[in-house]
């Protein structure tokens, strides 16, 4: 079991933030934002001026990665479980206080339980469901306030590749991102007229903490890198790129949809 609530070593320093000030003025709340895409995202949308909360399950990860991100009082760190309504209640009435609004969410937390589907038990179950869909659910139910409150934003949520192909030992997982980009396609309908885009992006195979948990051998990172066509393992910062598009101005025009960012595994793979 892994979770994308945790620290690692960045490996995309030589890639080149947003472009400054494009997000000058805005706040932009980040769930399980201590490491990987979440981090990433937190680091480029701070590159491109925005003011950011970020939010872990783990006080001394979220500490870490608050003094990584290196931005002073840009950066809100408040310590949430996205799997307890409560506490997702409690962070929206804490960005409420301190900024009085929400311009954009990226709906980042999530957890990765890979069994057979023989092998699932009651308790995996609820936990994968109750991070992976219930909490994005009541992330987006709390923070709705705030969206309105600046009238209109950008909410995008994190999906996976596997809702587009099936993966034969994680059938939990898989559903429940299938369901996370479902919600993205009612909410973007529901919350339109309200000035609210939302969107899912689907992370390929991306290298961060939660992927060198789950594939630990070269060989099998190798045989994972054989299905990519475009010959590498995507980065965290490939998916902050692409969250921070859907969070712009220049995706004003898109809601609903589900963005693939994996090197070609779904749509290419196996035809080159």
């Amino acid at each position: 079991m892994t979770e994308n609530d945790g620290t690692r070593t960045d490996r995309n320093d030589h890639r080149t933030p947003g472009s400054a000030g494009e997000f000058d003025g805005r706040t932009v709340l980040i769930t399980g934002g201590t490491s990987g895409m979440g981090l990433a995202t937190a680091r480029h949308l701070l590159a491109s001026g925005a003011e950011v909360v970020i939010t872990g399950r783990d006080e001394a990860r979220l500490r870490r990665a608050e003094a990584e991100l290196a931005s002073g009082d840009r950066v809100f760190a408040v310590r949430a479980d996205s799997a307890k309504p409560a506490d997702l209640a409690r962070l929206a009435d804490l960005v409420g206080e301190r900024h009085g609004r929400l311009d954009g969410v990226f709906a980042n937390a999530g957890v990765g339980i890979f069994e057979l589907p023989t092998d699932v038990t009651e308790k995996s179950f609820d936990h994968t469901v109750d991070v992976n869909f219930k909490g994005v659910f009541f992330t987006v139910q709390h923070a709705l306030p705030l969206l309105e409150a600046a009238g209109g934003g950008s909410v995008v949520l994190n999906a996976s590749w596997t809702l587009h192909r099936g993966l034969p030992n994680a059938p939990v997982y898989a559903a429940t991102k299938a369901a996370v980009h479902n919600l993205a396609r009612t909410l973007g309908s529901e919350f339109a007229g309200r000035g609210i885009r939302v969107n899912s992006v689907s992370p390929g195979y991306i290298v961060t903490e939660m992927f060198d948990a789950v594939i630990t051998e070269q060989s099998a990172k190798d045989a994972v890198l054989a299905q990519v066509p475009l010959g590498r393992l995507g980065e965290a910062e490939d998916i902050a790129e692409t969250v921070a598009f859907l969070l712009s101005s220049r995706s004003s025009y898109i809601t609903g949809q589900d963005f693939v960012v994996d090197g070609g595994v779904v749509a290419v793979a196996g035809s080159w």
